[in-house]
């Protein structure tokens, strides 16, 4: 499941070197973003030392088999929301959500669910908390263009004023929120749109013909920017994560085109029947806490799920660590926010196969 994520975050399998005798075990995807929970998480934590971390390959096969054989090697889980939704439906990952008033406040008091919500995110399971959003996101090379630059959703349709390829993935997922504000949708009520408007999914579609003959697929998260730096497309859909490293640690000089951004979100979840379930819960309530939330951005362009931590951020730039300003590179700053589309995960458990299986065909067409 997710593959399209995997190969984004699984850039590799690292050798975590915390001890073998730490209080729990946490599942992550490897790679820089592990390496950036680490610093945030872990390096900062009372007791780094008890907090171990392992690479997986996402889904839900392994924590299944852990919690059904009752041997249980992984206390937290970082998952997709779907994943998230599905795994504490089915009893594979622990509710925790009488403990929600416990979790930290943001520096003015807010709780953690309203300082959710104030990034936009509604859906918090009741077995998860939260970590950070990446999102899809438009890219281009401003030196490709003489003139005018695109600066719209519309722009990355529209291929008599900005002609040229353009690279999207080989999954629905992003494209088809991108379609739906290019085609007019007010960002905000895409996501109403999705699932009361009857015929949005041939709305998609038809707005995707007009691209049809100028698109390069890509599956791989490294893919677009060499598509672009190469000139074989004048701008591509990516991760940010991948945009963002390019221009703070390589030197690139990318833009990026912020509105109809699609906005997913990350969460780390108990693994149901831990031992460990007080040390567990413990460092879950440090790595959701706004501080360090805003500190893994300090290693990686992703943006806090914590609203509040994106005002720590603004309120102590440069914050990269190599004394860059990162806020130009976060997906959910506030005018950001207001042009995006936060993914609605139910929506695509409900529909993401039946779009999806069409999206294939769409491309073999």
């Amino acid at each position: 499941m997710s593959n399209f994520f995997k190969a984004f975050l699984f850039i590799s399998f690292l050798a975590f070197p915390f001890g073998a005798n730490a209080d729990i075990t946490v599942a992550s995807w490897g790679g820089a973003y592990t390496e950036s929970q680490i610093k945030a998480y872990v390096d900062t934590y009372k007791d780094p030392g008890s907090v171990k971390f392992e690479a997986y390959n996402g889904g839900l096969g392994e924590v299944r088999a852990q919690v059904e054989s009752g041997n249980i090697k992984w206390d937290v889980v970082d998952v997709l929301p779907s994943e998230a939704i599905v795994g504490c439906d089915e009893g594979l990952f622990q509710d925790i959500s009488m403990h929600y008033d416990d979790f930290p406040k943001a520096p003015d008091g807010t709780g953690m669910i309203a300082d959710m919500a104030n990034s936009g995110v509604t859906n918090l399971s009741d077995c998860c908390a939260p970590q950070i959003f990446w999102t899809y996101v438009v890219f281009f090379d401003p030196d490709a263009f003489s003139g005018e630059k695109p600066s719209r959703a519309a722009d990355f349709f529209d291929t008599e004023r900005f002609p040229g390829k353009r690279g999207i993935h080989t999954w629905a997922n992003g494209i088809a929120e991108l379609a739906l504000v290019a085609d007019g949708v007010t960002p905000s009520a895409v996501n109403t749109v999705l699932d009361s408007q009857s015929g949005v999914v041939d709305r998609i579609f038809n707005k995707l013909d007009t691209i049809k003959d100028d698109v390069v697929f890509w599956s791989a998260g490294s893919k677009p920017l060499e598509l672009v730096k190469s000139g074989e497309v004048i701008m591509s859909i990516a991760y940010n994560g991948r945009v963002g490293a390019a221009n703070l640690s390589e030197g690139e000089n990318f833009e990026y085109i912020w509105e109809g951004q699609t906005l997913e979100q990350e969460y780390i979840c108990m693994t149901a029947g831990t031992p460990n379930f007080d040390e567990a819960l413990e460092w879950m309530k440090w790595a959701s806490a706004p501080e360090q939330q805003a500190g893994q951005a300090k290693y990686i362009t992703y943006g806090p799920m914590r609203a509040s931590g994106i005002d720590i951020i603004a309120a102590n730039e440069p914050w990269f660590h190599t004394g860059i300003n990162v806020l130009d590179h976060m997906p959910n700053t506030p005018d950001k926010l207001e042009i995006s589309v936060v993914a609605d995960p139910v929506w695509w458990a409900d529909n993401g196969a039946e779009i999806n299986e069409r999206y294939g065909a769409w491309m073999g067409n």
